[in-house]
């Protein structure tokens, strides 16, 4: 090989080196935009997940909140069913009126107050009128009840029921799950189960008996 062919594939090589060089400097520069674009999809798709999730969370807790909230008015509303059952309440010896508010399984709601007797001992309480009233049209299942009491003119204090009208409670009712709303004022309540006023409660299963149906046949 002469000098001049010699050249001539140096100055080829040399061509097809830059060549190279610029096909891989453009390559790379490719990669770059793809991998950038790429990485600007993952982003956009990163943030419409974000906010996707987001908007569900926010649904979650609109709806936790509005059914919160009606859980909310729900109770007060029974807090005033049981304040205007108080009104009619039969206390002319004590002067200690109660009123209550007794929610059924199915939704009904029977209200009862205290009506005493000159007698004493036949004297009843609210919450046992409202259970022996509902009783008496046939529901035996029951969600919870609200108890209010206190002497008219008077701030009244929560009033809890008598160990009488627990038993008769512990006698239709899940002691576990059974909600007593002990109020001052439609806002001003606590709840608190069956369970923890008559705990190691006598219910029929002591007598070898079952419990109450859920509904009279």
């Amino acid at each position: 090989m002469n000098g001049t062919e010699s050249e001539g594939q140096s100055k080829m090589s040399g061509a097809e080196k830059e060549e190279q060089r610029k096909m891989s400097s453009a390559e790379k520069e490719e990669q770059r935009g793809m991998s950038s674009a790429e990485k600007e999809e993952q982003r956009g798709m990163s943030g419409v997940k974000k906010e996707e999730q987001r908007g569900k969370c926010g649904a979650e807790r609109e709806k936790q909140d509005k059914e919160s909230g009606c859980e909310r008015a729900h109770l007060e509303e029974l807090v005033r069913l049981a304040f205007a059952a108080q009104k009619r309440s039969y206390s002319p010896y004590s002067g200690f009126a109660t009123g209550a508010a007794l929610e059924a399984a199915d939704g009904r709601v029977f209200l009862g107050c205290n009506i005493e007797n000159a007698a004493y001992s036949p004297t009843n309480c609210a919450e046992r009128t409202a259970f022996f009233k509902a009783v008496s049209e046939g529901v035996r299942a029951f969600r919870r009840i609200a108890v209010v009491g206190g002497y008219p003119g008077r701030p009244g204090d929560y009033c809890a029921p008598c160990g009488v009208c627990r038993q008769v409670m512990a006698e239709f009712c899940d002691v576990d799950t059974f909600e007593i709303i002990l109020a001052r004022g439609p806002r001003d309540y606590k709840i608190v189960r069956l369970a923890e006023l008559l705990p190691l409660h006598f219910g029929p299963e002591d007598l070898g008996a079952q419990a109450a149906p859920l509904s009279a046949e």
